[in-house]
């Protein structure tokens, strides 16, 4: 009987995914294959880590085992045994659109405006130094 359990989805990408390289460590970063708004950030921390291309397209990362992963392409893939292995989900587009940012007030849109105005020229230049000096 064989105890090893069966292989999992741990990362699934959607399109062009770009792999880092640090010392130790092997950087994928791409759209989520299931979600439209979310970006993954999968990093592999180890020795002996493979050689990938700069960029992989639509990779599927599995668990094989403890420390046991292999990350696939539609035209190669690669088994690897990190460390440790950490997955970030980046939810920051989808948090923004149901948060809207707050609207600046208007004495601050016109205290801003008249500084780049001020800025603008040599005369004002010379306005905004001397404040700021004094």
């Amino acid at each position: 009987m064989n105890d090893s359990p069966l292989p999992r989805t741990l990362a699934a990408f959607r399109g062009p995914v770009r792999c880092g390289r640090t010392p130790g460590a092997l950087i994928l970063t791409g759209a989520a294959a299931d979600s439209q708004d979310e970006r993954l950030i999968l990093t592999f921390v180890g020795p002996g880590l493979p050689a990938v291309p700069d960029s992989l397209p639509d990779p599927a990362v599995l668990a094989l085992g403890e420390h046991h992963y292999r990350i696939s392409t539609p035209a190669r893939s690669w088994e690897i045994e990190p460390r440790s292995v950490h997955l970030h989900r980046d939810i920051g587009r989808a948090f923004y659109r149901a948060i809207p940012p707050r609207r600046v007030p208007l004495r601050k849109r016109l205290f801003w405006r008249l500084v780049w105005m001020l800025a603008g020229t040599r005369a004002g230049r010379r306005v905004l130094f001397s404040l700021r000096r004094g």
